[in-house]
């Protein structure tokens, strides 16, 4: 007796499971709450179909049969009633969150429903929330680097334009016979090489600057010791600060190494350099230093034992509102934009931190003493 319930019972529900997975099948692009309802009446049907064989066929007669099929009916009907009801919940909740997607702002910012969500559902409204922060983020980032992208064109092209101005001058002057006594023209080749080596010179920082926003600078790392870097750097800008009566100093550990691209992180450390003499004051002094230490100026990094490269200058310090900027595209700490006979295109410093930050280090600047202190700091080798 007992086998042959089983087997009525299987073989009518695996009957109405084949049919509810056809329906199913064809239903697949329907809304959830239609395929939630399938799965209630299923799983309804196949219980009272086995019931109501069992009941009919072999367990009960009479009147206590028609009791056990109204009351298994009256169960089916609640079941399917709670089904029904839930899938109307979940279809309701869902249609919010398209409703939420359908009314994002311009600004980019997804705002989930105050409907109170299913498990599944709050969790693709977080992703969601998420994934369009990110979104909002790229396209402020997009904009940002579009108007420094601009200003940056508008700011160089005023720079080359100065020292073009001058070098057409002098050659139409040449050319005319205006200036052609030996003296004259001799001075006139001379200038016209210094503005042609300071054209080449912002040439080159554009095509640096350009690799480090693509992405595209490419650094082979090896070990390498501060100390040596620092005084490759030191003898490499020694004529400069010589010229500007600058006195340069430096002080190293013994052993400081990291693991950097000594080109490229000695092209950043002589940015610094130059910079600070640059903005020295004949008879003051530029001091250069590398040592071991922890984290300070600027972003935070690996944490533990750091190596720290610091220049300080004697600028005399610069304003507080216009620390954040230093190492900004084109920034010159001051109105006007023409840069002095020495000067580049403002886009040393916004090189060295590219660099820097390239050798997953950070860079910063604050005021101290007579004038600014420029720090990198690196995780050690």
């Amino acid at each position: 007796m007992i086998v042959q319930i089983v087997a009525v019972a299987a073989g009518l529900g695996l009957v109405i499971a084949a049919l509810g997975l056809a329906l199913l099948r064809v239903l697949r692009h329907r809304s959830i709450g239609v395929m939630l309802a399938v799965v209630a009446a299923v799983t309804v049907s196949a219980t009272l179909a086995g019931v109501v064989a069992i009941t009919l066929a072999m367990v009960i007669d009479g009147r206590p049969k028609n009791i056990v099929l109204t009351v298994v009916g009256i169960g089916g009907l609640v079941g399917l009633g709670v089904a029904l009801v839930n899938a109307r919940t979940v279809v309701r909740a869902s249609r919010s969150l398209v409703a939420a997607l359908e009314s994002v702002p311009p600004s980019g910012r997804f705002v989930p429903p105050p409907t109170p969500l299913p498990a599944e559902l709050r969790t693709i409204g977080a992703a969601l929330e998420q994934a369009y922060e990110r979104v909002r983020l790229g396209r402020e980032r997009e904009r940002t680097l579009e108007s420094a992208r601009r200003e940056l064109v508008a700011w160089v092209s005023h720079d080359l334009r100065t020292p073009l101005a001058g070098v057409r001058a002098m050659v139409e002057a040449l050319e005319d016979g205006v200036a052609d006594d030996p003296e004259t023209v001799k001075r006139y080749h001379g200038q016209i090489r210094v503005e042609v080596d300071r054209l080449a010179g912002m040439v080159e920082d554009l095509f640096e600057l350009s690799r480090i926003h693509a992405g595209a600078l490419r650094l082979t790392l090896t070990r390498t010791g501060l100390g040596d870097l620092l005084a490759d750097t030191l003898a490499a800008v020694e004529p400069l600060a010589r010229a500007q009566g600058v006195r340069l100093t430096g002080e190293a550990d013994p052993r400081v190494p990291v693991h950097a691209d000594a080109g490229q992180l000695g092209r950043a450390v002589r940015n610094l350099v130059v910079n600070a003499i640059r903005h020295t004051p004949a008879g003051g002094t530029v001091v250069v230093r590398a040592v071991v230490g922890r984290a300070v100026v600027g972003r935070a990094v690996t944490e533990g034992a750091t190596a720290r490269l610091s220049v300080l200058d004697g600028c005399g310090g610069i304003p507080e509102e216009d620390l954040p900027r230093v190492f900004d595209v084109a920034f010159r700490g001051e109105a006007a934009r023409t840069p002095g006979p020495d000067g580049g295109a403002g886009l040393g410093l916004a090189i060295a931190r590219g660099i820097v930050e390239a050798h997953e280090g950070a860079i910063g600047v604050a005021n101290e003493g007579p004038g600014c202190r420029f720090e990198i700091t690196l995780p050690l080798a």
